[in-house]
């Protein structure tokens, strides 16, 4: 399992740096082959539409996809939707329903495969735990998020660098064809217990996301931190983009921003998967996330300070992973089967889609209201957030534990009571 578990967290990242290095290149080939401003932006805004409708038309898939051979399968249609434009290209035929296209089918499968691969990760974590291995889900999942924010450093520079030395096209057809090779890849993913029928595999229509919520108050106040600051985040990277131009600095400041922020969240990554089991999950995700709105806050006086706005950025960057590492451990360790993935789905959702939605009205809230308002607002709904949820998550977990309240994190049980393996078949 734990040689799986390797081959998915590199595979993350691979898919991960296609993903950013398209980013890049899609709307350059957009602009070229349209000659319309409007149309760089449509793959993006087409690919947010499947990932904020995913519990309603993926939540029959999701259940399915519990195998390396599953997954493969997903990652095709990614492959086949990065192809779709450089195949138009190709006939000169670079028009809005291919964008559309491309958008739709990469959307749909990122949706999907996101929640997925974190499930499937949690799962084959579960079995190297109850084989004798030593690291759990909650530091394979954190291993997993260090992949995915290596791809935020280096996929952006990568990716402009070879659109120069490349061309948009050339680079479209190499991130199908490595997207494609990593499908390839991912048969040799088993499944975390193909042997095994369970009663929830078999009854999974009768798990909802909102059921789930319900029965799990920690992991809903997670996901409900995590929530409100995807639907703020446009106040960081709008509010520092707007700030720089008020202070005769544009593109200044958000570029210090994310450069700390991304740095910092990096370095941080690094350490997240040593010490993740000794550390208490809801104060561990309230906390990072009052952290995160306080630099929010803060961050109006910085400006026009470069160091001053870097530093406080990277103060935020290094608060954030260990907010998600506390929710996807709790996530692994309170859930199992459709729920742990209707779980993963609602996250990404709620996250992703959120800052869909942030972006989506932000800037009209930033002309309105002001910049630095904003700024303070946004951050002091994180601040408000995380607080409220830590304490209904304390207060639900007392009621459950006679009034013993947030109690610190204690390594789940489950793994412990799982049924002897039988000897491990290739898929």
């Amino acid at each position: 399992m734990r040689r799986a578990l390797l081959v998915l967290t590199a595979i993350t990242f691979v898919t991960w740096i296609g993903t950013r290095m398209t980013a890049v290149a899609l709307p350059l080939v957009a602009l070229v082959e349209t000659g319309e401003v409007w149309a760089t932006g449509l793959v993006g805004g087409m690919a947010g539409l499947p990932l904020l409708t995913v519990g309603w038309w993926g939540r029959g898939l999701r259940d399915r996809l519990v195998s390396g051979r599953a997954l493969a399968a997903v990652m095709a249609v990614s492959a086949v939707g990065l192809a779709v434009v450089p195949m138009a290209a190709l006939a000169g035929r670079v028009d809005v329903f291919a964008l559309c296209a491309s958008g739709l089918l990469t959307g749909a499968a990122g949706a999907l495969l996101g929640p997925a691969q974190r499930a499937l990760v949690a799962d084959l974590a579960d079995v190297h735990v109850a084989e004798g291995g030593k690291a759990g889900s909650a530091r394979w999942l954190a291993w997993q998020d260090l992949a995915h924010r290596l791809s935020m450093i280096l996929a952006p520079p990568a990716g402009a660098w070879l659109v120069v030395a490349w061309g948009t096209q050339p680079l479209l057809w190499c991130e199908a064809l490595v997207v494609a090779l990593a499908a390839v890849v991912m048969f040799a993913v088993p499944a975390a217990r193909p042997h095994e029928q369970t009663p929830e595999d078999e009854t999974t229509e009768s798990v909802s996301a909102l059921n789930v919520m319900r029965s799990h108050p920690q992991v809903a106040a997670g996901i409900l931190m995590a929530g409100v600051g995807g639907i703020c985040w446009f106040g960081y990277s709008l509010g520092l983009a707007v700030l720089g131009v008020e202070h005769g600095q544009p593109g200044a400041l958000i570029a210090a921003g994310m450069s700390g922020y991304g740095t910092a969240s990096v370095i941080t990554s690094l350490l997240v998967p040593l010490v993740i089991d000794r550390l208490p999950r809801v104060p561990l995700m309230a906390v990072s996330w009052v952290v995160l709105g306080t630099t929010f806050v803060l961050l109006p006086t910085a400006a026009p300070s470069l160091a001053g706005i870097a530093a406080l950025a990277a103060v935020g960057g290094a608060a954030m992973p260990w907010g998600i590492a506390a929710l996807n451990a709790l996530i692994s360790e309170q859930t199992t089967g459709a729920e742990r993935r209707a779980a993963f789905t609602v996250q990404t959702v709620l996250h992703s889609g959120g800052s869909s939605l942030g972006l989506l009205v932000g800037g009209g809230l930033i002309g309105w209201a002001g910049t630095g308002p904003v700024l303070v607002a946004t951050g002091v709904a994180q601040m408000l957030a995380a607080a409220g949820a830590a304490l209904w998550a304390g207060k639900a977990r007392g009621t459950a534990n006679t009034g013993a309240g947030v109690i610190p994190h204690r390594a789940p049980a489950a793994p412990a009571r799982l049924p002897p393996l039988p000897p491990a078949r290739r898929p």
